[in-house]
């Protein structure tokens, strides 16, 4: 045994914790998601903070996937399923925008 007496351990000091300017790229939604978990384009921790789509200079809803760069949707065509029981889509093609809703007003948009 050792006659050390043991030494309180401390947390390391660290630099205060700022807020990102609001342009930075977490901020801004991805070019293309999509809410079905099979898509390659599927991210659930994007969906989980909530994205607001602007298509047409109309707010929607019932967004399944969208493209910022290509300019189109994927919304669902009434209650029309495929034969493996998915929903069927439509495309739509127009200027799109996305945002997150968890960012409130004001919130960077994502858009050509």
């Amino acid at each position: 045994m050792t006659d050390e007496t043991p030494q309180a351990v401390t947390a390391p000091e660290t630099a205060p914790v700022t807020a990102a300017p609001a342009t930075s790229g977490s901020d801004v939604p991805p070019d293309r998601l999509a809410i079905n978990p099979r898509s390659p384009f599927f991210d659930e921790e994007k969906l989980r903070r909530g994205i607001g789509i602007r298509f047409k200079d109309v707010v929607r809803t019932n967004v399944e996937e969208y493209c910022i760069s290509e300019g189109w949707v994927r919304v669902q065509a009434g209650k029309a399923m495929d034969r493996k029981g998915n929903p069927l889509t439509l495309k739509l093609n127009g200027t799109v925008e996305a945002w997150f809703e968890d960012l409130g007003e004001g919130a960077p948009v994502a858009k050509i």
